[in-house]
């Protein structure tokens, strides 16, 4: 029988800030760095946690450096750099396609406004698809070698990242929720939204409109049917 304590604290962290974020471009699935600013953001959601009184059982990131990156800054200041870390694919950001690695003034040049643009707004619109032989496709990256190369994306509306994420999310996320382990995830601005979305029951006109800064963390407490009892962002 699931052991199931009153409320379980669980936390979404958007990371840092990346080099690209600092930039304006397009990052999806490119594997980039955090900027000295998104280094000092993670540092402080470290700090912001403890001063909050968190602590964590279990931590989750996606695959790219600057959600991992932020991760372990932030156990590192807590001190929790004992904590299991689980990676996944799946936690990744959504893919932007041929729009990677551009800025939008150059992505509307070469796409056209909507083509471009259109993805950040409606929740089913995919940018403009990469060619499978693209250095920037998944499916030639070694660190995807494992995956079947059918279930990575050339590039994803805001409804194929959900869809991505959403069996890790609840065979295995809210699985270690139920057993009233608290969570600390560490991922990406497009899928904490749909994460959002799934917890608030939110329709996905409002998860689009979600406003997500850097290095924030997100603070929820579940009751025992894995509903919002609590939520609220640590800020300072």
């Amino acid at each position: 029988m699931s052991k199931i304590q009153e409320t379980t604290r669980l936390v979404l962290l958007r990371h840092g800030q990346s080099v690209w974020n600092q930039d304006r471009h397009f990052t999806g699935w490119s594997d980039i760095a955090l900027s000295p600013q998104g280094k000092a953001e993670a540092d402080n959601a470290g700090r912001l946690l403890i001063q909050a009184g968190f602590t964590f059982d279990v931590c989750y990131s996606s695959e790219l450096k600057r959600a991992r990156d932020t991760l372990a800054t932030v156990q590192t200041v807590m001190g929790l750099n004992h904590l299991p870390v689980h990676r996944s694919w799946r936690l990744n950001e959504r893919h932007y396609g041929a729009l990677e690695g551009m800025r939008p003034w150059a992505a509307i040049r070469k796409f056209g406004i909507w083509p471009a643009l259109g993805s950040q707004f409606l929740f089913t619109a995919r940018p403009p698809a990469l060619m499978l032989n693209d250095p920037r496709a998944p499916g030639g990256q070694q660190r995807y070698v494992a995956i079947d190369r059918s279930q990575l994306p050339l590039a994803e509306s805001m409804q194929q990242a959900l869809e991505r994420v959403l069996p890790f999310w609840q065979e295995t996320i809210l699985s270690e929720v139920k057993q009233g382990k608290r969570l600390l995830v560490v991922s990406h601005k497009g899928l904490l939204k749909m994460l959002i979305m799934q917890l608030e029951g939110l329709t996905s006109a409002r998860a689009m409109r979600l406003s997500i800064p850097t290095g924030r963390p997100l603070c929820y407490e579940l009751d025992s049917l894995l509903k919002p009892v609590n939520r609220y962002c640590l800020l300072g």
